[in-house]
């Protein structure tokens, strides 16, 4: 069963509603109600019919060919990462594993040897769902002070929707969470991604449920922290893609400018002195 049957449909119809006559090269006509493209607009730039484009948006057709997803995302001047996106909600809809059937919670020994390699760096494993599997003991020095660790089987994305200090831990928290929600899509299975949009939705409120109908792609750029004791930090965050039969990734977070880096220096040596002295 797909996460989101309508996923692949509400985010044409999203996309559609956004994109301006003007921008595709069509006049933008008199007696318009809204400032997107008409269904019959796009439909001839992607070269199908409109019924065929009505049964996408409403979910009657899960299953279109790559030469129509393809169309469609030309027609709407969707770029790499728009169209990837694209793929990956139709795969989603149809029922379809992204990756292929793991739990993206294992971690095979050799990843974790990764991670241990990446001291005395900021990183960690993390699988789509936003589970934090591994990490090194930098990451845990910038996470557990805000909360992000209390949790036995912790997660980025259940933190940002549902623990009071996570508007306070990411100043750019909207950025955040439109990221996280993007990347349930990619989630290790569409079972898996299903059964946590399930189990967050009534917790998590119209903040979590609104962005599963918007689809906004990812944001990327710096990612700021507000640390309890080192204030506010700024990450330029590198995706490292472990194997496909993984579905899993690890984030480095490497610091953005100076004052960055000097505030990590020291909170790592207040860590090592803490260590001697006991």
């Amino acid at each position: 069963m797909p996460a989101n049957p309508g996923a692949l449909g509400s985010f044409i119809r999203d996309r559609r509603d956004r994109t301006t006559p003007e921008s595709v090269g069509l006049p933008e006509g008199v007696r318009r109600r809204a400032p997107g493209l008409r269904r019959s607009e796009l439909a001839t730039l992607a070269g199908i019919s409109v019924e065929y484009l009505v049964r996408i948006e409403q979910g009657r057709d899960r299953h279109p060919s790559p030469q129509v997803l393809r169309a469609i995302g030309d027609a709407l001047r969707f770029d790499a990462t728009a169209h990837e996106h694209l793929r990956t909600l139709a795969m989603a809809s149809s029922g379809q594993c992204v990756g292929p059937y793991s739990s993206g919670r294992d971690v095979r020994p050799g990843a974790r040897t990764l991670i241990e390699q990446l001291e005395p760096g900021v990183a960690v494993l993390t699988n789509r769902l936003g589970d934090l599997l591994a990490h090194t003991e930098t990451f845990d020095l910038l996470a557990r002070p805000l909360g992000l660790l209390d949790h036995a089987e912790p997660s980025l994305t259940a933190y940002a929707f549902l623990h009071p200090r996570a508007r306070e831990a990411f100043p750019d928290w909207d950025l955040v969470a439109d990221d996280l929600v993007a990347n349930l899509y990619r989630g290790p299975n569409a079972g898996t991604s299903r059964r946590m949009i399930e189990a967050l939705s009534p917790q998590a409120g119209p903040e979590f449920t609104d962005r599963l109908g918007r689809h906004d792609l990812p944001h990327g750029g710096v990612w700021r922290w507000r640390h309890p004791d080192a204030g506010e930090l700024r990450f330029d965050v590198e995706e490292l893609e472990l194997p496909a039969a993984d579905n899993q990734q690890i984030l480095v977070l490497m610091p953005a400018d100076t004052a960055t880096a000097e505030s990590l220096d020291a909170m790592r040596r207040r860590r090592a002195g803490a260590l001697r002295a006991v």
